[in-house]
């Protein structure tokens, strides 16, 4: 009777390390051994021919100087295994096969293959057998289910016949302040997806992960060095969701190593000291104040894995001979600051550019260009600079303030001047480009919204919404929310350049509503141009008893807005029966045709000219008044503008009527003398219904017949004979 066990070692010994299962390899070759000659029925395990197959050469490296004990390969000759090296393993199957079973005259009546990959699989097609053979696969999953294979191979759980215990509990306790800056100081980056990632990883090698706890002053700005994500972000405020998401409890505490310590020791002693407590201990710091507590877990019989920076470790720990080290180096992938890409630069997984949020950059570059505003210099030194940040509290010392000016010249946001103490703000640098840009533009619209509208404060919502609409800052990865806008407002009030305060609801004196100023201290750089055309920017121009013909040659953009508005206001007016539109609501229908300040100009053209009104009305639906826009129709804009909108609807009637296709051509053919602006017609009758584009047919429509205001226009055409 022929009966193979082949044990395919490389698979299960990682299987085992990635499972954090400690076995004892004589246990497990002879385990092995033994349990296939009494499954095969055989009288002694002389009689089973067991293989061994590995790349024994990677197993000498890993066990290097332990000597013959620790060497796999040893182990398994001693308990009986002929060792098959196979250096390469896609040819595991095609070697076995050639060196064993080829040349074997006798089918084999046992086949065992103690593997948890499906690279044996080959075997139990190829091997040839008695027709009364029984074929085991013993592994963790059966990799056989759903192959031809399912219903003729015997599957049985590795673990469960070897009685090996599964797993071990373990639990983490991360200083993560002190990991962080060690990192920092090493002149790594500090990665928070990678520490994430290979934190959570290396705890599962262990066993079983039942607490990862990670302790620093969350929130504490400029406690911690930059903490950026896989793509070079600055993510130190989303660090605490991102731990929990992974499964790591963000625990806080105040600034300081002795703070995070303290509880952290005392966490691990009380956890410890329960009756279902961990089996394995992993203590992520350098710290020798931990010496003791490893001591204390020790004589309790717990496994104490200690996670270290190299450099930056107690040689008491390093020494402690109770303890195993592992250096967060050697297991997570991190970049130095010289190799780290910018941050402007960074994409999504689909190649679009990532969002430019604010980040500790954002303090550098801020309050690097204000000090230099300050002294009238574009040259600061290193410790005015820092200066500036500790007394903005971007960072919580001087020291803090070094490493993050230091990462800051490794990124190119500032540069060095003639030596190291004196320093250049690169403006051609993306992130301050842009950062500057953002702050230039959120500021100017609340100095803008100040002067012309003599408020003492932006409201926070209302300056959401002009900045929404702000077309210097559509750019790639800029102003797509208004949380990315929210973002960088609350940026600017932590930077001291604006003020954020809550006042009492002017119809609700309880409810108290967060508004905007800017910081008395604050001016902006005379040499910043103004974002928005200069005649938008007079705060002291007046447009009474300018005609709607004269406003075109002066804003041809507010020109086309007075036309919309007028047209939205009259159709919903009159449909609804109302006397006023919500200005918020007719501000968002028209949003996409605004240029950044021509609905304001336009609704301020027709205040002026006494074509409209803007006040608070009653508001049915609700118990506060609600702003809104209600027209004078008598006046001469509104007159001018309606009759302009009759006179093109009886234009596209005439066309209905004669069953001709709707577009710029057939009305330019009709009326070839007619002076019209014809994309703006087209564009309002398309946002006010009365035109709807025909599918699949570009540039031609049809005429929604049934209108109430173009019904309203026959009919008139029809009483009146024009």
């Amino acid at each position: 009777m022929a009966a193979y066990l082949i044990v395919d070692v490389d698979d299960l010994l990682a299987h085992f390390r990635n499972r954090g299962i400690s076995v004892d390899l004589q246990e497990l070759a002879v385990g092995l051994r033994g349990g296939a000659a009494l499954a095969a029925g055989l009288m002694s395990a002389d009689r089973l021919r067991a293989v061994a197959a590995a790349n024994w050469k990677t197993h000498r490296q890993k066990g290097g100087r332990a000597g013959a004990a620790k060497d796999p390969q040893y182990v398994f000759k001693a308990a009986g295994y002929d060792t098959f090296d196979i250096p390469r393993r896609e040819s595991l199957a095609d070697a076995l096969i050639m060196h064993y079973f080829s040349f074997d005259p006798e089918p084999v009546d046992e086949l065992i293959l103690a593997t948890t990959n499906p690279d044996l699989v080959p075997l139990v097609r190829r091997v040839k057998t008695t027709r009364s053979a029984r074929i085991r696969m013993w592994g963790s999953d059966d990799v056989l289910e759903g192959t031809e294979f399912a219903d003729d191979v015997i599957f049985q759980p590795l673990e469960t016949l070897l009685g090996i215990q599964q797993t071990k509990n373990v639990a983490v306790y991360i200083d993560f302040e002190n990991i962080a800056i060690s990192l920092n100081e090493q002149g790594y980056v500090v990665n928070l997806d990678s520490l994430i990632e290979s934190f959570s990883r290396q705890a599962k090698v262990h066993g079983q992960v039942v607490k990862m706890a990670a302790y620093a002053p969350w929130g504490q700005r400029g406690s911690l060095p930059p903490l950026t994500d896989t793509s070079g972000r600055e993510v130190a405020d989303d660090a605490p969701s991102r731990l929990a998401m992974a499964n790591i409890d963000p625990v806080f505490n105040l600034p300081g190593k002795n703070s995070a310590d303290m509880r952290i020791a005392k966490d691990i002693i009380t956890d410890s000291g329960h009756s279902d407590a961990a089996d394995v201990y992993i203590v992520a710091s350098g710290d020798r104040d931990f010496n003791e507590v490893i001591n204390t877990l020790r004589t309790r019989n717990k496994t104490v894995i200690l996670w270290a920076v190299h450099g930056s470790t107690s040689r008491q720990l390093e020494n402690n001979s109770n303890i195993f080290i592992e250096y967060v180096e050697d297991f997570t992938d991190l970049q130095t600051h010289q190799s780290l890409s910018l941050a402007s630069m960074a994409t999504n997984d689909d190649g679009s550019p990532a969002g430019f949020t604010p980040s500790q950059w954002s303090s550098v570059v801020v309050q690097f260009d204000r000090c230099s505003q300050q002294l009238d210099s574009d040259v600061l030194t290193r410790q005015q600079l820092i200066d500036q940040l500790v007394d903005v509290s971007a960072v919580v010392s001087k020291a803090r303030g070094e490493d993050l000016v230091a990462q800051a010249i490794s990124l190119g946001i500032v540069r060095t001047l003639g030596g190291p103490n004196r320093l250049v703000l690169d403006l051609g640098h993306p992130i301050v480009e842009k950062t500057l840009l953002i702050r230039d533009r959120i500021v100017l619209r609340v100095m803008n919204t100040l002067n012309v509208r003599g408020w003492e404060y932006v409201n926070y919502g209302f300056l959401l919404k002009g900045l929404a609409m702000d077309r210097e800052l559509e750019r790639p990865g800029l102003n797509y929310s208004d949380q990315w806008r929210s973002d960088w407002i609350d940026c600017l009030v932590r930077e001291r350049v604006l003020q954020r305060e809550l006042v009492p609801h002017r119809h609700n004196p309880e409810d108290l509503v967060p508004v905007i100023k800017l910081n008395p201290d604050y001016e902006l750089p005379e040499q910043k141009p103004s974002p928005v055309p200069n005649q938008a920017e007079q705060s002291d121009h007046s447009w009474a008893g300018v005609t709607l013909a004269e406003l075109e040659q002066m804003e041809a953009d507010t020109a086309d807005m007075v036309r919309r508005v007028v047209v939205s206001v009259e159709q919903f007016t009159s449909f609804r029966g109302f006397t006023w539109c919500p200005l918020g609501s007719l501000h968002k229908r028209l949003r996409q045709y605004d240029n950044g300040m021509s609905f304001q100009r336009a609704v301020e053209f027709l205040l002026e000219n006494g074509s409209a009104e803007v006040k608070e009305y009653p508001n049915p639906q609700s118990d506060f008044f609600t702003k809104g826009i209600s027209l004078v129709l008598d006046s001469e804009i509104c007159r001018l503008i309606v009759g302009e909108r009759d006179a093109f609807i009886r234009l596209l009637l005439s066309l209905y009527e004669r069953n001709m296709l709707i577009s710029e051509m057939s009305v330019r053919a009709a009326e070839p003398g007619a002076r019209w602006s014809l994309p703006l017609w087209f564009s309002i009758m398309e946002t006010e219904n009365v035109l709807n584009p025909i599918p699949g047919r570009s540039g031609q429509y049809s005429l929604f017949r049934t209108h109430h205001t173009v019904t309203l226009v026959a009919d008139s055409q029809r009483l009146t004979g024009r």
